[in-house]
């Protein structure tokens, strides 16, 4: 596979490792998500400036408001997050 190959498939990996965790594939609940975004992501919750700040941007990325991120609501939390990184190493 090729690289952005290999890391799409790490993305659908990772979230169907939380998913699972309460028994619901398809979605994550803030408990997966915080867990998801701990074990991951644990330099983006170290930069947020307070715990209030993770939860509005999980609430926003809630499209539908069913108060679970499905795998398209990830998608993006990880574009953004990329986006984010992207232009602040580019910047350097």
């Amino acid at each position: 596979m090729s690289q952005l190959e290999t890391a799409m498939a790490i993305l659908m990996n990772t979230f169907d490792t939380y998913a699972r965790a309460d028994g619901k594939p398809d979605s994550l609940s803030k408990k997966e998500v915080k867990a998801l975004m701990e074990k991951e992501l644990p330099g983006l919750l170290q930069g947020a400036k307070n715990q209030a700040e993770v939860d509005k941007l999980l609430k926003a990325l809630d499209f539908n408001g069913d108060n679970e991120v499905d795998f398209n609501e990830f998608v993006v939390l990880v574009g953004l997050i990329t986006c984010a990184c992207y232009d602040r190493c580019s910047k350097r």
